[in-house]
Order: C-alpha cells, then structure tokens, then sequence
C-alpha cells in the first residue's frame, strides 16, 4: 500500500484514506465494472462542492480499460477496496477535462431533460471557447483552472465476465456472439407472445449489425454478410411491430427488406398488411396483388383481405358522404 502512495504521490496526487474497506489489497483486471460515488471540491478553504453523485438517483458506474474520458478517476479506483472511502488531491494537470466531464454527467444524470437539451448543442473546446457550458461553476473552473479534490468510495465490484456487457463494451468477436444470443432469446419471446420485448431483442441487433457494417466496405463480401443477416432481424421485428398494431415502423422496415430482396414475399406481405392497418389502400392492393403473382398458393388469403379493403373503402366513402350532406343540411 505504501508503494501505492508513494507512485500516485510521484505523479502529483495525494491520497487519504478516510474508510479502508474490505478485503485484500485490489487487483482489478480490464473489463473489471466498478459502482462508486464521487464529491468534487475544490482545494479552497471553504472545499467548495462542484459536483457530488449521492444527488442523482444511482451512482457512477465505470468499466475499467475503456479509457474513460476522465482518465485520472481510473487510476485512482484502481487503487481502492470495495466499500472503502479516500480522499485524493490531485494535480491541475490530471484534471484540465473535468469541466467539461463534469457537464456530460450532470447532462446524463439530470432530472432536467429540458436543461440537458438547452446545454447539449455544443461539444469540445469549442463549447467551451463559444458558448461556455452552460454552469457558471464550470465556466469559472476553465477560466482558472486548478488542483481538484475527489472524495469517492467504492459501492461494489464486478468481475469481468460476471455482468452482461453493453453493446458499446464489446469488441466484434463478442458482438457476433451477442447476435445468436438476441436471435434465440426473441424467438422466445415471439412464442410467448411478448412482441414488444421480442421487437426490442431484433432492435438491438439491427444497431450491432450496423455498427459492424460501419467496418466494412459496402459491396465487400463482408458487408453484404451483414446486410443479409440484417435483413433476417429486420424482417423479424417487423413482425412483432405488426402483431402490435405498430404500422408505421412495419412499413419503413419491409420497404428496406424489399430494396435488397424484391420478390421477398413475406416482407411483401407484412407490408401490405400494415398498409392496410395505416390505411393506404391503393399501396395495400398494389403489395397484396405481388403476392398473389410470387405465391399463388396464398390467392385465397389476400383476396378475403382485398375484399376486406373494398368493403372498408365502401364503408368509408359512404361516411365521407354522410358527412358532406350534413355540411350542406346547416
């Protein structure tokens, strides 16, 4: 423990320890998740509060060796036991981003939604030299900077691999992995008839192709690898979308499914289905008639639903006209 005085001293930061914790002296590896709460103050002799996280709703969550922007606040997490409390003064030049850190978490854990948006337009040292940040406390902190005192204490500790990871944590290899995982765990949910879970479970893994797609070169093999497991998400959430009466979202992601497989009878199909929930008749006809050219073994079916358009668009013309000789009856 001395030693890790004597390596944090060196680097212009003092620690005091105010609870010892538990357990032995910490070794945490990469991947390693840690929940603390933090209090900033300044070296003042009033220790003036700048931020303090026990005045938000859940404490500050870190995930070791993910460079968090605040690259001090690792270092000196790295050198705590679980439940233990200390003090750290640290050097003005471990701490020059905290303004601007600063401002990211009030925004994050703001119960002002409507502050946060206000103050989130700009970013960088260009929101800093522009605009300021938006708290007269930080725009004082950037304007003379100085030595900061953190107070922290370390709420519990979880083992790589012990806590399900989210998706912005993971590397690709663990990315693919996640996609098997979301695929099997929505068909789950499909059969137990929790659509709106189950949509959520193909969501996800739209975003985590996406982000692979980001990778590659569109037209690669590898890209069109990605597009084409895509379209098997896409085309499952779009059924969960249209079991929930969600039509629009059904609409926008078949059409996309269409774009790469045209005659994709079933993307034709929930398209057509969820036009006719959104009430375009003249494109639920268009998509139905498709489908009785690609598939005919599914005639029967889609001309009980043309039917079932015509009678609505009787019904709805005789409304319309209703409603017109009542304009003219005042």
């Amino acid at each position: 423990m001395a030693e890790i005085f004597a390596q944090l001293q060196q680097k212009g930061i003092l620690k005091k320890i105010l609870y010892a914790g538990e357990g032995l002296s910490p070794d945490y590896k990469d991947g390693t998740k840690i929940f603390f709460h933090y209090k900033t103050t300044k070296c003042d002799e009033e220790k003036t509060v700048i931020d303090n996280s026990r005045h938000y709703d859940k404490p500050m969550e870190m995930i070791l060796g993910k460079k968090f922007k605040l690259e001090v606040w690792e270092e000196l997490i790295k050198t705590m036991r679980v439940k233990e409390i200390a003090e750290f003064i640290v050097d003005q030049k471990h701490v020059d981003q905290y303004a601007l850190v600063s401002k990211q978490l009030r925004g994050i854990f703001s119960k002002n939604p409507k502050k946060h948006a206000e103050n989130g337009h700009c970013c960088g040292m260009m929101a800093m030299s522009e605009h300021g940040l938006g708290y007269a406390d930080l725009d004082e902190l950037v304007k003379n900077p100085q030595p900061l005192t953190f107070t922290m204490e370390v709420l519990s500790v979880h083992k790589p691999d012990s806590f399900e990871k989210e998706v912005w944590t993971l590397n690709d290899d663990e990315k693919i992995k996640r996609l098997d995982t979301l695929q099997a765990d929505g068909k789950v949910l499909v059969k137990d008839r929790k659509y709106h879970e189950a949509a959520d479970k193909y969501s996800e893994a739209v975003g985590i192709l996406e982000q692979l797609e980001m990778k590659e070169k569109p037209g690669d093999p590898e890209w069109h690898e990605l597009e084409d497991r895509k379209i098997v998400f896409l085309s499952n959430f779009s059924e969960c979308k249209l079991q929930i009466g969600d039509f629009y979202p059904v609409i926008e992601h078949t059409s996309t499914v269409l774009k790469r497989q045209p005659d994709n009878v079933k993307a034709l199909f929930r398209r057509a289905k969820a036009h006719m929930g959104a009430w375009n008749p003249e494109e639920a006809k268009s998509d139905f008639e498709r489908v009785m050219e690609l598939d005919p073994s599914l005639t029967k079916t889609v001309k009980k639903l043309l039917h079932d358009i015509e009678e609505l668009q009787k019904a709805k013309d005789e409304e319309d006209k209703k409603k017109l000789q009542g304009m003219f009856a005042k």
